[in-house]
């Protein structure tokens, strides 16, 4: 695997393109795109709320009864959820200005939006940026990136990668984007997140390939313990790099494997460190744990706590708080028995051993937690699994940013 510039159109055969449609923005590009040159099929993961919006009603019901997807469109600024039979409508009305302009069927389009709840979207606007974008639309790295800019809200930076592996004897590529600030615990926030590969694969493997990885990747992502209504993964594969179609789960299927893994890690990466107001990302590593389950447990209850974020902003070797989440993660374990690190880039220190706090430099320990990436780790002494999280520390930036957000 090589890992190279780009994001979503860095596959062969995919095409993106960005507009200004004025939906709630008036200064930037609020509306996205990204079309197959030819069907691809399709796999997504979604959000577990109860509260689903309406492009998440829409595009599972494409990516459970089509057989193929062909373009995704996605507007940032207005979330189209909690919005009834006209939010749903609307969806429809989306796709169907893409048949009309591409010729390809609306039930091979799917939608995405990012944003406020609860408001309609002005369709006409939205129409618009469709009927904006088609004339622009294309395979450079430019015009991915200029889409990955569009579906941002209270993100402060764009987050895409792009990978290179060997399958059946070809070269493929598996590329991607993602936003997502705020409202970030997903359980598969507002995270979205679009994949895009020239790999031929089976849907059925495509499917369980992405259900899987999500479990160690954005599954495993915590900002503020809110899970959206419209959490979304989209991938698309469009079989242009001509390897034998993967349909079991061999070499090639490995090889696929790893580098959606990658991708996945990656983009959940950056928006864990990207959380509204964050100034680090913060990771916590679980080895030696019982079960691979538990060890994702614990990780996660660490990186969702509140008081060890606001530690964390502080640079606060408050080992306690750490014990507490693991002690309420609702896993059993001898308290006395594990072992606690802080480590950054400037060093690894162990805080906690033998039921005890450490006699460890206050000094040392805050600056490694200065650094604007801090890991946590904590050895259970029970096992050989291992799970990590990520999350990022709590500011005061992140009551302002959310105090406000529908203004």
């Amino acid at each position: 695997m090589e890992i190279i510039k780009g994001g979503v159109t860095a596959a062969k055969g995919f095409r993106a393109a960005a507009a200004a449609a004025g939906i709630k923005y008036q200064d930037r590009k609020d509306m996205a795109m990204i079309v197959s040159e030819v069907p691809a099929v399709s796999a997504g993961t979604f959000t577990s709320n109860v509260v689903k919006a309406a492009p998440v009603q829409w595009d599972r019901k494409v990516v459970s009864e089509e057989t193929c997807a062909r373009a995704v469109v996605i507007n940032a600024g207005i979330a189209n959820a909690c919005t009834g039979a006209e939010g749903l409508g609307y969806c429809r009305e989306t796709a169907g200005e893409v048949e009309r302009q591409l010729q390809i069927p609306k039930n091979q389009v799917l939608v995405a939006s990012t944003g406020v709840i609860g408001k309609q979207l002005p369709i006409e606007r939205l129409k618009a940026g469709i009927d904006a974008m088609i004339p622009n639309l294309s395979d450079s790295m430019e015009s991915g990136h200029e889409a990955a800019l569009a579906i941002m809200t209270t993100d402060t930076k764009e987050k895409e990668v792009a990978v290179t592996f060997q399958v059946g004897g070809k070269v493929a590529t598996l590329g991607g984007m993602s936003k997502g600030s705020g409202m970030i615990h997903p359980n598969m926030c507002t995270m979205l997140a679009f994949l895009t590969t020239d790999v031929a694969i089976s849907k059925e493997m495509l499917a369980e390939a992405l259900k899987e990885d999500i479990k160690d990747t954005f599954n495993m992502i915590s900002v503020d313990g809110d899970t959206s209504t419209n959490d979304t993964v989209l991938l698309l594969a469009n079989g242009m790099a001509e390897n034998p179609v993967i349909t079991e789960k061999n070499e090639d299927y490995a090889s696929f494997r790893e580098a959606l893994h990658y991708v996945n890690e990656t983009l959940a990466k950056k928006m864990a460190g990207d959380g509204e107001g964050a100034t680090a990302l913060f990771e916590t590593k679980v080895i030696h744990a019982d079960t691979k389950e538990h060890a994702r447990i614990l990780a996660k209850s660490v990186i969702c706590s509140s008081l060890t974020k606001a530690a964390i902003f502080g640079h606060d070797a408050n080992w306690g708080r750490i014990l507490c989440a693991l002690g309420y993660s609702g896993v059993d374990f001898d308290p006395e028995a594990i072992e606690l690190y802080f480590q950054s880039k400037s060093g690894k220190i162990l805080i906690y051993r033998d039921g005890l706090g450490t006699d460890y430099s206050e000094e040392e320990a805050t600056r490694i937690l200065s650094d604007p990436e801090v890991t946590v780790l904590v050895d259970m002494k029970m096992g050989q699994e291992a799970a990590a999280a990520w999350g990022c520390d709590l500011t005061y930036d992140y009551v302002k940013i959310n105090a406000d957000y529908r203004s």
